[in-house]
Order: C-alpha cells, then structure tokens, then sequence
C-alpha cells in the first residue's frame, strides 16, 4: 500500500482533522506493536482493549495516519499533530479497512488467488506462496490472518506491481467468504477440501462446500481459474455450487492421494496429481509430481499424506503461474512445518514431540493420528488429544471417530484433555486398546502433570486438540 492521507479519507468516506492530505501511509497495522515507520494505524474499538487508547505509541513507532472513529483527546490529537501525523475520522475503522482494502484491490496489477477449505489452508497457503514465489513477487497472508481484518491486511500488504498475492479466508458460516471477496474480487479461487470443521453453525458437509464454494461464484468466466482437489468426496459439488462448468469458468483438478488419473470420471479428471507416493521414517512423503508436459520427485519436509494433498494444490497454482515439475518440486521441498502444524521437536531428554496443537477437527485428527503411526519410534508412542469444537452435531460421533482412529494407530498410551475428550477414550476402549492405557483429564496442565514422569528418550508424543483446548501448554513444557 502506497496511499496519501487525502486519499485514504475520500476512499474511506472519512474526514481529516489533523494533519496534512499529503502525508504518505506505505503499510497498515491495527496493534500499535506492529507499527513500522510510515504506518497506516487503524484504531479499533473493542470491549477490553481500544485501539484508540494507543494512537500516540503508534505515533512514536513511526505511524503516519491514523484512522479514527471517535475523536482523541485534545491533548493526543495536538501530539499527533506534532509529530506530523495526519487523522481521519471515519464512521466506523473496521468498515473503513474494507474500503480502503477494496480501493487498493483496484489498483493492483497481479493476480488475487483467494484460498479456503475446512483444513490445511495456512499449511497450503505457505507451500503455494513459496511456489509462486519462484513465478513473481508474492504477498501473503500471515500466519492464519483469514477474517475480516487479516484479509484487508493481506491486500494492503501488496504493492502495485506485485505478481501473486494469496489471500487465505476463513469462515464460520454461509455467506462470510461472499463478505470477503466482495472486497477482495479474486482471479483465481482454491478450495483445499471439505470436511467436518464449522457443522455446529452449517449443520452438514453440504452446507459446508456451498459455503467454501463461494468464491468460485465471483471468479470472472473469461479469466478465472478455479482449482478443485478432486479427491475430496465433495468435489462434484463444489464445481455445482460454485457455477463453473455453467458459467465456463477455468477448472484446473488436482490429486494427492496417488490414485490412477484414468480411474476418474472424466468430468473430474486431475491434469495435476502425485504417484509414487513413499514415506521416510519421519513420515514424510516422497513422491512424483506430475502437471501437463513434465513431471518431477518430491521430498517433502513435512509429515503425512495430507501435505501431499496442500503441495498438489500448490503444484496446480504453480503450473497456472508458468512453473514447470522440477521448479514446483525444488520450491516445495523448502517448506518446514510451523509452530503447532505438526512441528517436531525433540527435547533434552531425547523425547519426540509432534506440536500439532495449533487447532484440530475430526478429519485433520485422523491425518494427524495417520501420519504419527507412519513414523519411526524407537520407544513408546503416546497421544495427547483434547476436546474439538464447533461439531454440532457431530460432536459425539466426530470424537468417536477420532478414538476408532486412535485405537488402530499402534499407540501404546492416550492422555485425553477435556470433557468432549472423553469421547475419544471410550471409542479407543471399544475398538480393543487397553483401558489401562488411557487418562482423562481436564487441563493441559494436568496432563503434563502426568507424563512429565513417564517419558523417557526414544518415545514419541503427538499433541492435538482445538486451539482454545490450550495444548501449546504441553509441548512447551515437554520440550523445556
């Protein structure tokens, strides 16, 4: 973003009441620890913290504007004012980043690619940033900034001239993702999958991929590019729901799961897809990637069959952008696992410990149980899984689901975490595994409590469970 503060205030529909029009804004925050010298400070209202409470340390990090929706007090506004910053008043801050996030998307030259799914979308939107980073110069969204905030941030993070700008979105329910590209008006759209994530507001998986199909709809028919893994069962309706073989959209279809492309329906038929899959003794794959005129290996640096789903998503978008096999391949095998993404670590003590505690629902639980049993353990193997939320529901079965799974993963001790968790143990007894075997807790912190005497060097841990569950606790304290 290169925007003057006249600028920012008539796109926005604001007034400027300190400063001068001329002042240059060339990024934007809304946490006044993240201001850089020539900032945009958005000042958002909020019931415990209020952005506007922090317009002079914003100020004093470097901020140049400061968008406002109340006016200051005499005495920081005349602060403001000597330090060169201008203010607009806006209506309402966060309606404001939308318009301005939407005026900039106009001015932008490169290609909008907005990505979603139910899960493995921060995973897919990295591995596709750093393909398209080896077309252009690229932009994406950081860590999971997938809302109504981070999705403005993200465009606005953009320069003009930049090549590729990937805009990961989220969403809760129907509608939110329409919301999004309303502003957003993307090139090209990328659906990794639908799952189970988000049913106690959708209510089924249908309803899930009308929602995750949303931005296919916005796609222009002369120019868009939709990309569909079609693996997922629910491919064929995210191609109904989002209109594109009656609108003749673009639809590129992708594979990882290793299956012949010959086995397909026709009308899915994957140009871009994985064979030769293997797995390392850490679980992760190796495999061929093939796209239109060239195929190449892979060695991936993240774990489990999943990751060679998100890759080929990406590998599709690189071929898109011009790529060819080996250069897709050499970009993807850069990317390491993030913190809570089924990151390993192993501690002092010699213990391996899977962090994948970032945030879990009953089909990425599953993958993420899949790929543990794929690795090598010299010790025990134990599985620390807590509550998943937002099941509707499903919630009994999605927990139950999760304990059958379990049950099957030659794990030889579970601490469960959580009400809900609970589920979890009880199908893992009913499939056979030693009840013996199993603890139910209610923190984190019990559970640490509990293994912290048990493990000892060559056993493995794997850590999953919903955000909120607070698992990050345990991995903190297992690799300390």
């Amino acid at each position: 973003m290169r925007l003057r503060a006249a600028d920012i205030a008539t796109c926005c529909a604001g007034q400027l009441v300190g400063g001068t029009g001329d002042v240059l804004a060339c990024n934007m925050a809304w946490d006044s620890r993240c201001v850089s010298d020539g900032c945009l400070f958005v000042a958002l209202p909020g019931e415990r913290v209020d952005g506007h409470d922090f317009c002079a340390d914003a100020a004093r990090e470097g901020a140049r504007v400061i968008l406002v929706e109340r006016a200051l007090e005499p005495s920081v506004q005349q602060g403001l004012d000597r330090a060169g910053c201008a203010t607009v008043l806006v209506g309402d801050t966060t309606a404001a980043l939308t318009a301005l996030a939407g005026y900039w998307r106009g001015l932008l030259r490169g290609t909008v690619l907005s990505l979603t799914g139910s899960s493995g979308k921060t995973t897919t939107k990295n591995l596709v940033a750093a393909v398209l980073s080896s077309a252009g110069t690229t932009v994406a969204t950081k860590a999971n900034q997938n809302n109504e905030l981070g999705v403005p941030a993200t465009l606005l993070a953009a320069d003009q001239d930049t090549d590729y700008i990937v805009v990961e979105m989220g969403m809760r329910g129907l509608g939110q993702l329409a919301q999004l590209c309303e502003f957003a008006r993307p090139d090209a759209a990328l659906v990794t999958n639908v799952g189970t994530s988000h049913l106690e507001l959708l209510g089924s998986r249908d309803a899930i991929a009308r929602a995750k199909a949303e931005p296919f709809t916005f796609l222009d028919p002369e120019r868009g590019v939709a990309f569909v893994n079609v693996s997922d069962s629910f491919a064929r309706e995210l191609v109904a729901y989002g209109e594109l073989a009656q609108r003749g959209v673009e639809t590129v279809f992708f594979d990882g799961s290793g299956a012949d492309p010959a086995t397909y329906d026709p009308a899915l038929a994957p140009s871009v897809f994985a064979s030769d899959i293997s797995f390392d003794a850490e679980g992760n794959p190796h495999f061929t990637i093939n796209v239109p005129g060239s195929s190449a290996p892979c060695a991936l640096r993240l774990a489990g069959i999943h990751n060679v789903h998100n890759s080929l998503a990406a590998a599709a978008v690189g071929h898109f952008a011009g790529l060819d096999a080996v250069q897709i391949a050499a970009a993807l095998e850069t990317c390491e696992a993030a913190a809570g993404r089924q990151l390993v670590v192993t501690s002092p003590a010699g213990v391996r410990v899977v962090d994948d505690s970032y945030n879990a629902n009953p089909d990425s639980m599953c993958a993420s149980l899949a790929t543990f049993r794929s690795m090598e353990v010299e010790g025990r193997r134990v599985a620390v899984l807590g509550d998943m939320y937002e099941l509707g529901s499903f919630t009994e079965e999605g927990h139950a689901l999760a304990g059958r799974e379990a049950a099957g993963s030659g794990l030889d001790r579970i601490v469960c975490v959580g009400d809900l968790a609970r589920g979890i143990a009880d199908a893992a007894v009913s499939c056979g595994m030693d009840a013996r075997a199993i603890d139910c807790v209610s923190s984190a912190q019990e559970a640490l409590s509990l293994l912290a005497g048990e493990l000892a060097a060559g056993d493995a841990v794997l850590v999953k469970a919903s955000h909120s569950v607070g698992l990050d606790a345990v991995v903190e304290g297992l690799v300390s």
